[in-house]
């Protein structure tokens, strides 16, 4: 029974991980879908290369900084208890390189290749895996101190703070460090329209990046005898909040609406496991208002040029999950308890603030040394052809 229930769990967290490593296509479509035609191609592959850098500095260097585990071992030890471990870094891994994803949305159109590899390498090596140890593996004791001072611990079930909210607030500093596109806003104070170049695909990236959000929320467990259907059934109900609340601020937009599910799940990742549907779909609802309203201060008046909107997505909705998990994970509405608000509005803060010195650190360090943009004229041409030499369409076919 104990070889089944372990090989079991193995195909449990198997399953999970080949969900969420599908939703970097949907990080690839989404941003493939939101930038221009010139930029479609570079979308792609800073995807997939990210996801590769990941890879392997992950498992080299990231998950050992989190859990102290290495896997520099032999393989008679890696395949002990039908490898659990190995899959378990798999799934972890999927988070992991969510992090670059996150931010390649914000930084696209002018960011350099080979700097924003380096920037995956240390982000994926370090900056993320610190604080994910501190949340998930009682790195530092800090959540001891926390459950001292507040009661309980900090919640973040499947990563509201430590995967999104830490992604969006590395991509500020880096978006700001950038700079905003090349005519983005002019002169005379007026805001250029850079609009999407295809909304199917963009439409694409999100589906493809809700459905896998099943995998990232209830696969969470991490074991099949802690699956919970109240994760699945509170993942769906934030998902239908955020797209609704997008569709009413949002005035009919299809660029809101397809970010609106992306929302309401980002922000019920945290206390998914914890709150009533009802409560859930008030999360989403409120993250999917976040999203709307902040994207438009942050575009047209604040002029922060954050492409597809990663730092209100994933690093204001992500916190708002964060507290939002005190709130509604409360018995007194509705929740399982065990959480207080206190410890969460300290968790959240943390990992907001290492997140922000994190990108600050290691974009400023590579501005100060390798440059982080394109020259106007790369730009100008787009990164398909500047970096990669191809587009994505080209203008005619050759007959042999």
């Amino acid at each position: 029974m104990d070889a089944l229930k372990q090989g079991a769990d193995a195909l449990f967290i198997l399953l999970g991980a080949i969900m969420v490593l599908a939703m970097h296509a949907g990080f690839a479509f989404l941003e493939l879908g939101t930038v221009r035609r010139k930029n479609q191609v570079n979308a792609l592959i800073k995807i997939l290369v990210d996801f590769s850098v990941s890879t392997v500095v992950y498992f080299l260097v990231g998950y050992g900084v989190a859990y102290g585990t290495s896997f520099l071992v032999g393989a008679e030890q890696l395949v002990a208890k039908n490898g659990y471990e190995l899959v378990k870094f798999f799934f972890l891994l999927t988070f992991a390189a969510a992090i670059p994803a996150i931010i390649s949305g914000g930084i696209a159109e002018r960011a350099k290749f080979w700097p924003q590899l380096i920037a995956t390498a240390i982000i994926v090596g370090f900056v993320y895996p610190f604080f994910e140890g501190i949340v998930w593996n009682q790195g530092l004791g800090v959540q001891a101190w926390i459950k001292a001072t507040t009661g309980e611990e900090f919640h973040d079930f499947a990563g509201s703070i430590v995967v999104h909210a830490v992604g969006g607030w590395i991509a500020l500093p880096a978006v700001l460090l950038l700079g905003a596109r090349y005519n983005r806003y002019r002169k005379d104070g007026g805001v250029s329209a850079h609009p999407p170049s295809s909304i199917p695909f963009l439409a694409l990236g999100a589906w493809i990046l809700t459905v896998g959000w099943f995998g990232f929320n209830v696969m969470s467990a991490q074991t099949l005898d802690k699956i919970s259907g109240l994760v699945a059934v509170n993942s769906l109900m934030a998902m239908a909040g955020g797209t609704l609340a997008a569709l009413a601020l949002g005035r009919n937009d299809p660029g809101f609406v397809h970010n609106g599910p992306l929302a309401g799940l980002v922000a019920v990742c945290a206390g998914s496991d914890l709150m009533h549907p009802m409560g859930a779909l008030v999360v989403g609802g409120v993250a999917g208002a976040i999203f709307v309203l902040m994207f438009t201060l942050t575009q047209n008046k604040w002029k922060i040029d954050d492409v597809l909107g990663v730092w209100p997505l994933h690093g204001l909705c992500g916190a708002w999950g964060g507290i939002a998990a005190g709130i509604f994970g409360s018995k007194a509405l509705g929740g399982l308890g065990g959480v207080t608000l206190t410890g969460q509005l300290i968790g959240t803060g943390l990992g907001v603030l290492w997140a922000l010195l994190g990108g600050f650190v290691v974009y400023g360090v590579l501005k100060l040394t390798m440059g982080l943009r394109l020259s106007q004229e790369e730009e100008f041409d787009g990164a398909d052809l500047s970096i990669h030499k191809i587009g994505a369409t080209p203008d005619r076919d050759v007959n042999w």
